[in-house]
């Protein structure tokens, strides 16, 4: 493993460069403004119809439309949801400078081809291992969250380099840098998300709701118990890992953890985890998420909706209601 920290970093590599970052969502506006405040000259580039122009304003950032912000930039971020961003490029390449480098925070496009950065370019990957806001929150704090860089292409031996110091401005380095590939780095994103963060755990706490439910216990205990309490169990693992979490829980609990837990996630469900993967790795995942795009999401509305009309949904939206903490 290859970790780059603030000391492996030319600090004053962005002097007098322009950033430009198009996008505003969840990691964009947390890279535009720790830039900023980094000292870095940066352009959010944006429709000047957009909500979103208006917040970038208001945050003290320039803004500019997208052709016009990515003009003479050294670096050009690409921090718009995957499915967007071939386009997106189609339509600002020929505004892009010679010799700029191409930055994303997942490699999904270019890995999958989406997108095949002109020769003349440097294509590298910056991905910070949290959300948006809490790379701007670790920063004030003065703090990182720990990223992955990649390069795809290194059209002018700068690539890395570059990436080092972007990371470096929005507080990556300082928690550290894991040097990667597009590849690695999106494949095992996708595979976190769909077999462990997202599905794997959202399907995991819906069974153990509808296990509860279907036994004859109340709805509300049973939402505590599989949805409610897991912050608490997340928290002592983010912290200290399986240790703590030990530390922490009663004996029970650990004893219940250990001779259960492999009853509900045995090896049918590695072998489904597997399979998650390999539909990853050989692009199959890509195709099929591309293609529902491409058909106006149908497939994915139609799920989307039964989650959000499960009975869980609804008790939880009546219990958090109720604690007052939670809405702050």
């Amino acid at each position: 493993m290859k970790m780059y920290s603030e000391a492996d970093v030319d600090a004053g590599r962005l002097d007098g460069e322009k950033v430009a970052i198009v996008g505003y969502g969840s990691q964009g506006r947390a890279h535009a403004l720790n830039l900023r405040d980094s000292g870095v000259n940066v352009v959010v580039g944006l429709r000047p119809d957009g909500a979103s122009w208006a917040k970038a304003e208001a945050d003290g950032l320039n803004v500019a439309e997208p052709a016009e912000a990515v003009k003479g930039a050294r670096i050009v971020a690409f921090l718009t949801p995957d499915m967007v961003q071939k386009s997106l490029y189609e339509q600002l390449v020929g505004d892009i400078a010679n010799g700029a480098t191409l930055l994303f925070a997942h490699g999904f496009a270019v890995h999958y081809k989406l997108i095949e950065p002109r020769d003349d370019l440097n294509c590298v990957l910056i991905a910070p291992k949290g959300p948006g806001g809490l790379v701007r929150r670790q920063y004030e704090e003065g703090h990182g969250v720990p990223c992955l860089v990649a390069v795809h292409q290194d059209a002018d031996e700068n690539a890395l380099s570059l990436a080092l110091a972007y990371a470096a401005g929005i507080g990556g380095a300082r928690a550290g840098v894991i040097e990667t590939t597009f590849a690695e780095e999106t494949e095992t994103d996708l595979f976190g998300e769909q077999a462990v963060l997202c599905g794997g755990t959202t399907e995991l706490i819906v069974a153990g709701f509808e296990t509860l439910v279907e036994a004859g216990y109340q709805p509300e205990v049973a939402y505590y118990e599989v949805m409610h309490e897991l912050k608490l169990i997340v928290d002592l693992l983010h912290e200290g890992g399986l240790k703590k979490m030990h530390k922490f829980i009663s004996d029970t609990a650990a004893y219940g953890d250990m001779v259960s837990g492999p009853r509900v996630v045995d090896a049918n469900s590695k072998k489904a985890m597997k399979a998650v993967l390999s539909d990853i790795q050989d692009g199959t995942f890509a195709r099929n998420w591309i293609a529902e795009n491409e058909a106006g999401m149908p497939e994915f509305k139609r799920m989307m909706n039964e989650d959000l009309e499960h009975p869980i949904e609804k008790v939880g939206a009546d219990l958090r209601g109720r604690m007052d903490w939670l809405q702050d």
